[in-house]
């Protein structure tokens, strides 16, 4: 079968949960970023396992990633839409009972207007510049805001990955003066933020990215295993060329492994020549382009070739794999492609 295996695994995703809350006093909820199809990995068996694990808050980017975690989830779990209520989501925000956070007065006046009494949340700008209402129109508004009855005040911090960064201190200072006093509960931080302390938890904390393995989270559980197929191997005698554009030569006789993947799995062209598959422990070099669908991969050194090769496993996490690519680790994951099939357990020794 030329169909690469994602191997998922929820026990390791829930952990990685219970871990993050547990970071946090315990009056302060921890819920659980599942927005772009739980980063790649499958929203609906994701937000189950979280659910089960004990979160009881999702937050999703859009309406229509709402509706379908309401779907997975069925009534009960709250579930919070960072876009907040853009024209044509009254539908969707209604029947799936979701819960827009606001992040403009425009946005402020639709919702009013067409769902008085639906619950509301609502995003204020502590300095990212990005989303949220900024500190002179939140004045204006935060009288009849408050009236209304939002469920939770948010922000959102730019640098929380970098622990020193002047940013971080800032954006709470800025934050604060905005929520101070106001009675709603808050929320400023994703993983980052919640690995910053207990100054900035308040009382919901939205962990996204340490959930499913990476950074800053270096304490996670791994999350994610891909292995990919060999389709064909070949020996490639010296001054011959592998792939496209003939940018890698064979400098000695040479056994070649061609793997079905490529950039339209998610793996970035800029893998070429530097990226490593592994052999159960045994680093394999990719060598020559990263094609649409297929990747070459010196395997000379192994004394048996195997059925699969792994790109991310126990040996190289998503993280690892982007520092190669010069990107980060929630692009890999995202980009995780639709052709992969993708098996839920634990991931193999």
């Amino acid at each position: 079968m030329a169909t690469a295996t994602l191997t998922i695994d929820l026990d390791a995703i829930a952990a990685n949960w219970r871990a993050l809350d547990q970071i946090t006093a315990s009056d302060c909820q921890t819920g659980a970023v599942v927005k772009a199809d739980s980063y790649g990995l499958g929203a609906a068996k994701v937000a189950h396992a979280l659910a089960r694990a004990g979160a009881r808050r999702f937050f999703v980017a859009t309406c229509e990633e709402g509706a379908d975690v309401r779907r997975a989830l069925g009534s009960g779990p709250q579930i919070c839409v960072f876009s907040g209520h853009m024209e044509g989501d009254t539908a969707l925000i209604r029947d799936f009972d979701l819960t827009p956070m606001l992040n403009s007065i425009d946005q402020l006046t639709r919702h009013f207007e067409a769902l008085g009494g639906q619950p509301f949340g609502l995003q204020l700008d502590s300095g990212m510049n990005r989303l949220g209402l900024e500190p002179g129109e939140w004045e204006a508004v935060a009288g009849f805001a408050l009236e209304a009855g939002p469920e939770l005040l948010m922000s959102h911090l730019a640098c929380s990955d970098d622990p020193d960064h002047p940013m971080n201190a800032e954006q709470l200072g800025a934050f604060r003066a905005m929520t101070d006093g106001t009675g709603v509960p808050r929320s400023l931080s994703a993983t980052g933020g919640i690995l910053l302390g207990p100054a900035w938890h308040f009382e919901l904390t939205r962990p996204g990215i340490g959930l499913y393995g990476g950074r800053p989270f270096e304490e996670a559980r791994p999350v994610v295993r891909l292995s990919l197929p060999v389709i064909q191997v070949r020996e490639v005698e010296i001054g011959e060329p592998v792939g496209y554009s003939n940018t890698w030569t064979a400098e000695h006789t040479s056994t070649i492994a061609t793997v079905a993947a490529g950039y339209a799995d998610g793996l970035p062209r800029t893998l070429s020549s530097r990226a490593t598959l592994y052999a159960g422990r045994v680093p394999c070099p990719l060598v020559g382009r990263v094609s649409m669908d297929l990747i070459t991969v010196d395997v000379s050194h192994l004394p048996e070739v195997p059925e699969t090769l792994d790109i991310l496993g126990p040996h190289q996490t998503p993280d690892d794999l982007a520092d190669t690519a010069g990107t980060i680790g929630y692009e890999i994951l995202t980009s995780l492609g639709r052709r992969y099939q993708r098996r839920y357990g634990a991931l193999a020794a």
